[in-house]
């Protein structure tokens, strides 16, 4: 074997919420051989297989008796263009922030709004990452992937991804078959800019910002997100835990009996979305700390790891959470973040 396998492996440098547990065997890929030597090894175990990224949506419950592959499949490229659009391949194991500032710097427009989430290029998909008015699935044009089970590559379209709100088709029908390899975007020549979500325009302002730009954009949001999410390199934690609940206008109209201040924004013209944080720091949870866990006293939707917490530690502490809510406001919170 030319991948280099270790066994009992701490797999605390690899998750941002510091939880350390141990895999039974872990490797890094940096090719297509290399995962398929992994995937070789797990079979020859009789052992399921796990893909890292930068672990930054996975809180681990317990110790994995898994093949842990850490995902460097690296790469990124403009591969073809017309008039708009570049058509832009990435490895998925390339930095997610580090590619939106490589396409700022190459003037490829489209996910400026998408700065300082953290993780993984290839996470992207799985997740449809998204934040202020943008997701994932407005620059998506394909993703590459390697069935586990029969090796076989695919190139999955947009359409075939099944993206909704943080979900996808890696996340429901299809998880656990395959390893995306490659993520391909389609970036505007011409930028279109959406500064109207969240605090984007009051930051611009703030800047002094006169002539708009995606670096201006860019800038913008890592300031409005540096200001309100801790750092998981000094606070372990995997940024919101809770997705924002979609629900009806009459289900909105009696939640508003119980409380007339709470927040939303228009999905559908049947459906709204409430934000997750107000519920959660309505119920009391904010800068509340149980034993090493907690929740941010700035940002209600992030649990943190003040220390050396268990993932079942925050597991419980995220269903207490999502039991008070829905005991005062009748919603059910969903996490985001993927449990192990």
């Amino acid at each position: 074997m030319s991948i280099e396998i270790s066994e009992n492996y701490s797999l605390r440098p690899y998750n941002t919420f510091g939880i350390d547990v141990q895999a039974r065997f872990f490797t890094r890929a940096y090719s297509h051989s290399d995962l398929n030597e992994a995937i070789a090894l797990a079979k020859s175990k009789n052992l399921e297989i796990l893909v890292l990224g930068g672990g930054s949506n996975v809180l681990f419950t317990q110790d994995q008796n898994k093949v842990v592959v850490l995902n460097r499949l690296m790469g990124k490229q403009v591969e073809q263009e017309d008039e708009n659009n570049y058509f832009v391949g990435v490895g998925a194991g390339e930095n997610w922030h580090e590619f939106v500032q490589t396409a700022i710097h190459n003037n490829w427009a489209g996910i400026e709004n998408l700065s300082l989430i953290p993780g993984c290029v290839g996470a992207g998909p799985m997740q449809n990452i998204g934040a202020y008015g943008v997701e994932l699935s407005d620059v998506l044009h394909s993703v590459e992937a390697l069935n586990i089970h029969t090796n076989e590559n695919h190139v999955f379209s947009l359409n075939e991804c099944e993206l909704g709100y943080r979900e996808s088709i890696f996340k429901r029908k299809e998880k656990g078959n395959w390893i995306i390899t490659k993520v391909n975007f389609e970036l505007l020549k011409r930028p279109r800019f959406k500064v109207e979500y969240g605090a984007i325009q009051n930051e611009l302002e703030k800047m002094k910002v006169d002539i708009l730009s995606i670096e201006a954009v860019s800038q913008a949001v890592c300031q409005i997100r540096s200001s309100k999410l801790p750092d998981p390199k000094v606070l372990g934690n995997a940024g919101s835990f809770f997705k924002n609940p979609t629900i009806t206008i009459a289900q909105y109209d009696q939640l508003k009996q119980i409380d007339e201040h709470v927040p939303f924004y228009p999905v559908s013209d049947l459906e709204v979305k409430v934000p997750a944080g107000y519920l959660i720091e309505k119920c009391g949870w904010k800068g509340k700390q149980i034993g090493s866990c907690g929740v941010h006293h700035l940002q209600a939707l992030v649990l943190v790891n003040h220390g050396n917490a268990k993932g079942m530690e925050l597991k419980n502490l995220s269903e207490e959470i999502i039991q008070s809510v829905h005991e005062k406001y009748t919603i059910k919170l969903e996490r985001e973040v993927n449990l192990y």
